[in-house]
């Protein structure tokens, strides 16, 4: 099977052909909107940490610039940050994507840097608009598998579903991201046993319980849930946890991907892999992304209208209620299970279908919508060293 993508200079496959305006600091968000804006196909970006060097807010900036959806980078810098153009465009290096910068103060302020900006962000454009897409296999494909607003339709219809179309791409050599340690306390037996290994195991084990000791450490009880998971009929985090975790599927597990300030794995072969994120929807899916995933899939019980910047996003949603009431918002229902309708089987391959279609250029809800959320999640680096865990 194949899909209809953009093969990038290192070699990768996006399907989206973003022009990304990055601002390294917010401090230079406002001119950078104003150049994206400009200039159709262009997306603005920044983080709201501060302009000091956190290197896993950069690792996690490189790796937005460097995910194949973007086709070409333009840094949009104040001239005083320590996270600056020069780490990014560091790290960019191994794209060989088209990566420019405009300094403000360099440039003598936000009318010149706006006016630079806009040229040569339109020259980027014109390159970018000769690329054409061409067929590959789905082995060229990473999703990332997300879940928000969970309620019991969750873990009993739409996660299942997308766990059906998981397994289905990663059949075809394809690979998937699940992340939310979070949602994953009281699913640690069965993960582990789904472990390529004794090592991936371990690392599984390890990952929930920092999360564990992070909750604690907050005052928050490790078995907490959300007002709405409560309201939407959960009744357990062990129900939460195994309910989530079925949207990965059910093939080995190849790894526990590193996102910290040593750095930002990505998949280096086909397969279900976990990253060690947030449980944040909007900073898990960004970082997901950052990872390598060019479609995200999005289940959601309560409902929820999450798009991202740079991939695009397909929501399911198990609650033929939530289909009915935001149905502009969802692309799937999965509560045609609930109903009788259809099988999880049947909608996992129409989720699987609409993977292929939306990777081949289709528009989401969300992207239809316009719809780009965006934020780069940041772990307390000195409470992190107070655990232990740095």
């Amino acid at each position: 099977m194949e899909f209809y993508g953009y093969e990038r200079p290192d070699g990768s496959v996006g399907v989206r052909n973003h022009l990304l305006v990055l601002a390294p600091i917010d401090c230079s968000f406002e001119p950078a909107k104003r150049i994206a804006t400009q200039v159709e196909g262009a997306v603005a970006i920044t983080q709201h940490h501060g302009c000091g060097l956190d290197w896993m807010v950069a690792h996690n900036l490189i790796g937005i610039a460097s995910n194949p959806n973007v086709a070409a980078v333009l840094i949009v810098g104040l001239g005083c940050e320590t996270l600056n153009a020069d780490i990014i465009e560091e790290g960019l290096k191994p794209t060989g994507k088209r990566v420019e910068r405009v300094i403000i103060q360099g440039e003598g302020g936000t009318i010149r840097a706006i006016e630079k900006g806009v040229r040569l962000l339109r020259e980027m454009a014109e390159e970018v608009s000769e690329q054409r897409r061409e067929p590959f296999p789905l082995s060229r494909l990473t999703i990332a598998v997300e879940c928000g607003g969970s309620d019991a339709t969750s873990g009993i219809a739409a996660n299942p579903a997308v766990g059906v179309a998981a397994d289905l791409l990663i059949d075809e050599g394809g690979a998937v991201i699940i992340s939310e340690p979070q949602e994953m306390i009281g699913a640690e037996s069965h993960l582990c046993r789904r472990a390529v290994n004794r090592e991936v195991a371990e690392a599984i084990r390890e990952m929930i319980q920092r999360q564990v000791r992070r909750l604690e450490a907050m005052g928050v009880k490790s078995r907490y849930m959300s007002r709405g998971n409560i309201e939407g009929g959960l009744t357990t985090i062990e129900e939460k946890s195994l309910g989530a975790v079925r949207k990965g599927g059910t093939k080995t597990i190849m790894g526990v991907l590193r996102n910290d300030w040593s750095g930002l794995d990505k998949p280096n072969a086909g397969g279900l892999w976990i990253q060690d994120g947030t449980g944040w929807d909007i900073g898990s899916v960004t970082h997901m992304v950052a990872a390598g995933a060019q479609v995200v899939v999005f289940t959601t019980g309560r409902g929820s209208t999450v798009g991202h910047a740079i991939a695009p996003v397909i929501k399911v949603t198990g609650n033929p209620e939530t289909y009915r009431r935001m149905g502009n918002d969802i692309d799937i229902n999965a509560g045609t299970i609930i109903e009788g309708v259809e099988s999880i089987r049947e909608v996992g391959k129409r989720i699987f279908n609409l993977i292929i279609q939306v990777a081949s250029g289709r528009k989401t809800k969300a992207e239809l919508l316009g719809y780009r959320e965006f934020a780069i999640f940041k772990r307390d680096r000195a409470a992190e060293r107070l655990l232990g865990f740095c």
